[in-house]
């Protein structure tokens, strides 16, 4: 059997790190997964592992899931003063990341931080600035899109310590971290980039492009039929399509010697349409297939987030061609003002 090999680098402190950490720093969704670089034997598959992130789902209650919506929102007095929203590392936090951020800030969109990702590559405003919200003149309560993906960073840095981080060497600090970016980010987003993932303690860094991962993920899990699908002078398009942007690169497939090998040719501008965009459309057709009815905000909101969660059961499930959607009604009418839809694979 082969020992294991050895991935893990020194960070600055001379403390040896023991996971390779990949986050995905989305415009509407950021996720993470992990390598035990300590698990990893010669000529072994990597076994690359999901990382729930410990998050605020809502007032009083805190989960650990899957993604960690990319939203930053502006507490008020009355919902710190309130004690239902401390986290394990923040007794009395200013702002929150993650679920509760995104569906309370959709209820008060003044104090809401979103799509910080996308102001990153905007040359047209200075991205150092404090310009979110946007359009919102509360100085107190708002941060640079440089800043806002600190925090992000950061929560992830905090999640992971909380989780994994008890013994020194298993702190994120001391860890390689790998983080995604758009193949369409010119040089100075890519340094803003960097520069919010040093502002979030992170040291051992390196950038990879989005599509280039996706396509690393996809040649991995077909690494036994690799060769047979692929020829050398291929090229492969990859359209990374996410919550809030699109991303295209063409790759050239290059074998020597029998050696496979991939080159990036060129890449797309950078598209502000994602799966939100399909989200919105989906809501939008099935209110208006209600004909009079007049939604309040809060059931716009509960629509969109069941038109998201049913579109991705009917992509990923075959067997299923519709799903129920149930708008709860508001007030004296909560039970007998439900509304009833469907949402069909069509």
């Amino acid at each position: 059997m082969s020992s294991p090999k050895t991935l893990h680098q020194l960070a600055p402190n001379g403390t040896p790190g023991h996971y390779v950490i990949g986050i995905d720093l989305g415009t509407t969704n950021t996720a993470v997964a992990y390598l035990d670089t300590r698990t990893v034997l010669e000529g072994d598959l990597p076994q690359i592992v999901p990382f729930d992130l410990l998050q605020l789902v809502a007032e009083g209650e805190i989960e650990a899931r899957s993604i960690l919506p990319s939203f930053l929102y502006f507490l008020g007095e009355y919902e710190r003063a309130a004690d239902a929203v401390r986290l394990p590392w923040e007794q009395n936090p200013a702002y929150v990341t993650g679920t509760f951020a995104r569906d309370q800030g959709a209820l008060v969109p003044g104090q809401l931080v979103a799509s910080a990702k996308s102001w990153l590559c905007h040359d047209a405003v200075d991205r150092t600035a404090n310009i979110l919200p946007w359009g919102v003149d509360q100085p107190q309560q708002s941060c640079s899109p440089v800043e806002a993906s600190a925090r992000y960073l950061a929560h992830i840095r905090e999640a992971w310590n909380e989780a994994m981080g008890k013994e020194e060497g298993d702190r994120f600090e001391h860890q390689q971290i790998v983080l995604t970016g758009p193949a369409s980010f010119d040089a100075e987003a890519r340094e803003l980039t960097v520069q919010a993932a040093h502002d979030a303690g992170i040291v051992q860094l390196t950038l990879l492009e989005e599509p280039q991962a996706a396509f690393y993920a996809w040649s991995l899990a077909h690494h036994t039929a690799l060769k047979r699908e692929l020829d050398d002078g291929d090229l492969v398009l990859i359209c990374d399509v996410g919550g809030g942007t699109t991303d295209l690169s063409s790759i050239r497939v290059q074998i020597v010697d029998d050696e496979i090998t991939f080159e990036r040719t060129a890449i797309g501008e950078h598209i502000l349409l994602g799966g939100d965009n399909v989200d919105l459309a989906l809501a939008h057709r099935l209110e208006a297939a209600l004909g009079e009815a007049n939604l309040s905000l809060r059931q716009r909101q509960a629509l969109r987030r069941q038109c998201c969660a049913a579109k991705e059961q009917l992509l990923s499930q075959s067997g299923l061609e519709q799903l129920p959607i149930r708008l709860l009604g508001s007030g004296r009418s909560l039970v007998g003002g439900t509304l009833s839809m469907e949402l069909t694979r069509e």
